[in-house]
C-alpha cells in the first residue's frame, strides 16, 4: 500500500512540476501543434500550443515505477511488460508528432509504419505474456469469465485490443483536457481492479507481485494525468500529442490483458468507446449514403458545431467517462461476489 501512494504521490509531483519545464523546452524549439484546416474555426487560436506533453506524462509515470519498487516491492516479468507496452507505444507516438512537427503538417506516421510498430509490440505482448509473465492467454470479460484461445489467435486479438484501444485514445484527444481528465478517471479505476487482485489473488489465479505491480503503474499514470491535466486544462498550455494518446491506450489494452478485464474495457473506456464508434458510423453511413450523420466526427466535434462551449461538453464527456467507469466496476465486483459469495 505504501508504494502504491508513494507511486502515485511521485508521478503526482513531477508532472505538475515538470510539465512547465516541458512546455518551455518544446516552445523554445518551435514545436507546435499545427491545426487541420477542416477543423472548427475556434481552434484556429490554438495553433502553435506546443504539443508532445505526453512526454511528461510517461516521463512521470517511469519515475514513479522505478522509485515505487525502490522502496520495497519486487520486480515482475508481468509489471516490466506492461510498463514496456506504455513506453513502446509513447516511441511510437513521439516519432507520430516529431515528424508532423518537422514537415509542418497534421499527417505524422503514414499508416503502414504506425501499425508495423504497433504490431511489433503487440506481438512481444502476445509472445512474452503468456511465455514468461504468467499473463492468461484467453479472451476475457471478469475473472473466470474467459475463454482460453490459441497463441496465433490471441496474438491477432492483442494487436486489435492494442490499435483500437490507442486508436480511441488519439480520437477523444481533440478538446483541451479531454483525453486527460477522462484518462484520469479511467486509470483510477484500473487502480482499483489491480489493488483489488492483489488482495484477492487466489480469487484470480494472478500472482500477487505482479498484481501490485501492475496497481503502482495504473496509479503513476493516473496520477500523471491528474498533474498534466494541471496544465492542458481549457485554455490548454500545451497538448499531450500522440505521444501521449497511443503511449495511453496501449497501456489500457495491457492492463485490460493482465487484469482479465478485456471486454469489461468497452464499459471502463466508454466514452473513448463512443468517441470511436461516432467516426466509424459517420464514415459508413457517408460512404454509403453521401450524407452525415454528425456536424463533424469524432463526436465532442459535432458539439462543437452545435455551439456548446468548450468546456461544457468536457466537463459533459468526463460525466459520461465516469459512468461507463461506475457500471464496469459494479459488474467486476459483481462478478467476484458471484463466485465467492457475499461478504
Amino acid at each position: 500500500m505504501i508504494a502504491l501512494l508513494l507511486g502515485g504521490a511521485v508521478a503526482l509531483l513531477a508532472s505538475l512540476l515538470g510539465t512547465p519545464a516541458v512546455i518551455s523546452y518544446f516552445r523554445d524549439r518551435g514545436f507546435g501543434q499545427p491545426i487541420r484546416e477542416e477543423g472548427p474555426q475556434a481552434h484556429r487560436s490554438k495553433a502553435g500550443t506546443p504539443t508532445m506533453g505526453g512526454t511528461a506524462i510517461v516521463l512521470a509515470a517511469v519515475l514513479a515505477f522505478v522509485v515505487a519498487h525502490l522502496a520495497g516491492p519486487s520486480l515482475t516479468v508481468g509489471g516490466l511488460l506492461v510498463m514496456g507496452t506504455f513506453v513502446g507505444m509513447a516511441v511510437v507516438g513521439f516519432f507520430d508528432d516529431l515528424i508532423k512537427l518537422r514537415m509542418r503538417r497534421n499527417l505524422g506516421l503514414n499508416k503502414t509504419t504506425k501499425i508495423l510498430g504497433q504490431a511489433t509490440i503487440a506481438g512481444l505482448f502476445a509472445w512474452i505474456g503468456p511465455t514468461y509473465a504468467g499473463l492468461p492467454q484467453n479472451i476475457s470479460v471478469a475473472g473466470e469469465i474467459a475463454v482460453d484461445v490459441p497463441l496465433w489467435l490471441f496474438a491477432v486479438w492483442i494487436f486489435l485490443l492494442l490499435t483500437g484501444a490507442s486508436n480511441a485514445v488519439n480520437l477523444t484527444d481533440g478538446l483541451d483536457g479531454l483525453a486527460a481528465g477522462s484518462g484520469t478517471l479511467v486509470f483510477g479505476a484500473y487502480a482499483l481492479i489491480a489493488f483489488w487482485q492483489f488482495r484477492n489473488p487466489a480469487d484470480y489465479g494472478l500472482d500477487a507481485a505482479d498484481a501490485l505491480s501492475i496497481a503502482i503503474i495504473v496509479a503513476a499514470v493516473m496520477a500523471a494525468c491528474a498533474g498534466f491535466l494541471w496544465h492542458n486544462a481549457p485554455p490548454a498550455r500545451i497538448f499531450m500529442g500522440d505521444t501521449g494518446s497511443l503511449a495511453l491506450g496501449g497501456l489500457l489494452a495491457a492492463v485490460a490483458v493482465a487484469t482479465n478485464t478485456q471486454v469489461l474495457l468497452v464499459l471502463i473506456g466508454g466514452l473513448f468507446v463512443l468517441e470511436t464508434l461516432s467516426v466509424i458510423l459517420q464514415v459508413a453511413v457517408f460512404r454509403t449514403t453521401g450524407r452525415r450523420v454528425f456536424r463533424m466526427a469524432p463526436i465532442h466535434h459535432h458539439f462543437e458545431l452545435l455551439g456548446w462551449q468548450e468546456t461544457t461538453i468536457i466537463v459533459r464527456f468526463w460525466i459520461v467517462a465516469g459512468i461507463g467507469i461506475a457500471l464496469g466496476l459494479g459488474l467486476f465486483y459483481a462478478e467476484w461476489i458471484n463466485r465467492v459469495g457475499p461478504l
